[in-house]
């Protein structure tokens, strides 16, 4: 099972000159579809509303179709997406610069025979080779993370100076292109400033959002938003490409989020890993100073972040001149993740070249039973959380340990269900990445797909809240806080006695999986 698509389009369906592949990403507000330009005669939908960023310019021959949904709804839920698809396309027609994701042309499909889809909006947007979020999952920081953190730094210049806010800035949203630079993507969640303030949607990822909106009045058009609410992003998102860490504490986006707040109140500090470099070091922390009003202005931030990456002067438009090394490095690792990102959280992981089987071949053996459609799911839960010890060869030990990778099971003796024996009062807690908890428990059979991701969030926890120094192999040590607390673990001076022959199976699986 897949996630589902916010907006499923068939493979072949064509609308305007495109035809639609393979599925690349879904998120709440869209969905992202691989696509190639045809002018056979065959049938198509007709289209309406159709712009041109350019009139009259060539279209490439493959692009990325974003669809955006107007289907049926509460008048307040279209209202609120009509809005986030007339700030995308309005900030995409005006901004078309090299460091923001590229759109060709806007559509609306008119199809009455096709009520899912008719009167979608659908933005023709240039084709990228990964994201940044798939190039961190896919293996050690880049070497030229510096470099990647300069064009990111030019397209927020950019933005900022054409009086928009991104809103949104984070690994996902940053485009990887096959020359190798980086460009801004997804727009949805952008504002554009009436004076020193715009207006966003209540909706941001907790990470990247400056502790004075977590607690921001939300009024009627939204909550308030500066220009240093993308400063705030940047310094943690490269904190996060340099040092393999957030700046502030916590196992889970929920901790870490508190401790945002603590900081903002002076209560806590940040955590600076040791091994970033002086220059970066200074940069990150006037990018997370803990007023809107103590941070570095944007304008002096490129400066810096250009003269430290070593870049110094505005970047060529993609295509000109030599390819950048990086195309082939970037090439493998956008397929060994099988991602691409148009700021669109909830990856398909299916392609027409996703070798499941081999998937995170690096991190979990090939050879040793642990089912191909379940390595996708192991790999990016383990991706998930930012602690070495939550590795994907745990992760497998672990659901070999309890359930002997049975989906099926269900112990309603113990009330315990699935690949992972979830408790569902307890994965209540788990099944969100923001660490807020779901409004509702959930109802057995559970899925692996809802299972797996849940424990790799739950182990990130345990992983964070375990005593340093504890005897014994720490991801063990973490197996038995799952399967007891890591209270108990801590309280034990170690696994538990009842739980060491359990410890014991972990161990074993653990040699078994890891390379």
């Amino acid at each position: 099972m897949t996630e589902p698509f916010a907006v499923p389009v068939p493979r072949g369906y064509r609308v305007g000159d495109w035809e639609v592949r393979e599925p690349l990403a879904t998120g709440a507000f869209g969905s992202v579809y691989a696509a190639r330009r045809t002018d056979g005669p065959e049938r198509r939908p007709d289209t309406r509303g159709r712009t041109r960023t350019r009139p009259g310019e060539q279209l490439p021959r493959t692009a990325a179709l974003k669809f955006l949904p107007t289907g049926t709804g509460t008048p307040r839920q279209l209202t609120h997406l009509r809005e986030l698809i007339d700030r995308e396309v309005e900030l995409l027609r005006r901004l078309r610069r090299p460091r923001l994701i590229r759109m060709y042309e806007t559509l609306v499909v008119d199809d009455p025979g096709c009520p899912a889809l008719d009167g979608a909006t659908v933005l023709v947007l240039e084709r990228a080779a990964g994201s940044l979020s798939a190039l961190l999952a896919a293996g050690p920081r880049p070497a030229d993370g510096p470099v990647l953190l300069a064009h990111v730094c030019e397209g927020l210049a950019q933005l900022h100076r054409a009086g928009w806010v991104h809103g949104d800035l984070k690994p996902a949203n940053v485009l990887l292109m096959a020359d190798g630079s980086a460009r801004l993507a997804d727009f949805n969640m952008a504002a554009e400033l009436e004076g020193t303030h715009g207006y966003t949607p209540a909706f941001s990822t907790p990470d990247y959002t400056p502790p004075e909106l977590l607690w921001a009045e939300i009024g009627e058009r939204g909550r308030r938003i500066r220009p240093s609410a993308d400063v705030w992003a940047f310094g943690v998102l490269a904190h996060l490409l340099l040092a393999g860490s957030f700046p502030l504490p916590g196992g889970t986006p929920s901790a870490r989020r508190d401790a945002a707040v603590a900081y903002a109140r002076g209560t806590e500090e940040l955590r600076l890993a040791a091994g970033l470099p002086d220059t970066w070091r200074e940069i990150v922390r006037d990018c997370l100073a803990r007023t809107h009003a103590d941070r570095i202005g944007t304008e002096a931030l490129l400066r810096r972040v250009t003269a430290a990456a070593g870049t110094g002067r505005p970047p060529r438009r993609a295509g000109s001149g030599r390819r950048h090394r990086r195309t082939t490095v970037l090439a493998t690792a956008a397929a060994a993740a099988a991602l691409l990102g148009y700021g669109l959280d909830a990856w398909h992981g299916v392609g027409e070249k996703t070798d499941a089987a081999g998937y995170g071949a690096a991190e979990l053996r090939t050879d040793r039973g642990v089912p191909p459609r379940y390595r996708r799911l192991i790999v990016d839960a383990a991706h998930g959380c930012p602690r070495p010890d939550v590795s994907p060869a745990l992760i497998a030990a672990l659901l070999k340990a309890e359930s002997d990778f049975d989906a099926d099971l269900a112990d309603p003796g113990t009330h315990e269900y699935g690949i992972a024996r979830w408790t569902p009062s307890v994965l209540r807690w788990w099944l969100r990445d923001d660490g807020i908890p779901a409004s509702a428990t959930p109802a057995p059979p559970l899925t692996p797909e809802v299972s797996i991701p849940a424990v790799g969030r739950y182990l990130c926890f345990i992983d964070a809240h375990l005593k340093a120094g504890l005897p014994g192999d720490r991801r063990v040590l973490d197996a038995a806080g799952y399967r007891t607390s890591y209270k108990k673990v801590n309280a034990a001076g170690g696994i538990p006695p009842a739980y060491r022959a359990y410890g014991a199976r972990v161990a074993r699986y653990l040699a078994e999986y890891a390379p």
